[in-house]
């Protein structure tokens, strides 16, 4: 299994792990193998869990003249494979507005708000970076 050098009081060590169960120890040592007993559980180390943060999706800014712009920027870097909207169409909070692949997997920008679609940035096909503006709402 695993194995370990030790230098205890000038003396070197081979340690190997032959196997284990619960508590109790299979180990060989210098040769020799014994079985011992730890005074506590061994814990097993689970593997971290990654959470992602929320990655916010757009930006408002003001025009002069007209309404809130808000820019809808690409969350992770990826390539566009559909836009599902048009220039000048109405969306409600909710409705699809694009799919990318980011990571091997397909993801959909979905509108944050009620708005129509201003401009449209990018095209199908395109590769785009984090934080790409794919397209503007008013």
């Amino acid at each position: 299994m695993k194995s370990y050098k030790f230098k205890i009081r000038g003396n070197e060590y081979e340690v190997d792990i032959k196997g284990t169960e619960g508590n109790i120890f299979d180990i060989e040592v210098n040769g020799t193998s014994y079985q011992v007993e730890l005074d506590r559980e061994v814990s097993q180390t689970k593997t971290p869990t990654m959470v992602r943060q929320a990655v916010p999706t757009h930006k408002t800014i003001k025009k002069k003249g007209g309404g809130a712009v808000m820019k809808v920027k690409c969350p992770l870097p990826g390539n566009i494979m559909n836009i599902m909207v048009k220039e000048g169409q109405q969306v409600k909070k909710g409705d699809t507005l694009l799919v990318y692949e980011a990571m091997k997997m397909e993801n959909t920008v979905l509108a944050e708000k009620d708005g129509t679609i201003s401009s449209i940035k990018v095209q199908p096909g395109e590769a785009v970076l984090q934080d790409h503006v794919l397209l503007e709402m008013k």
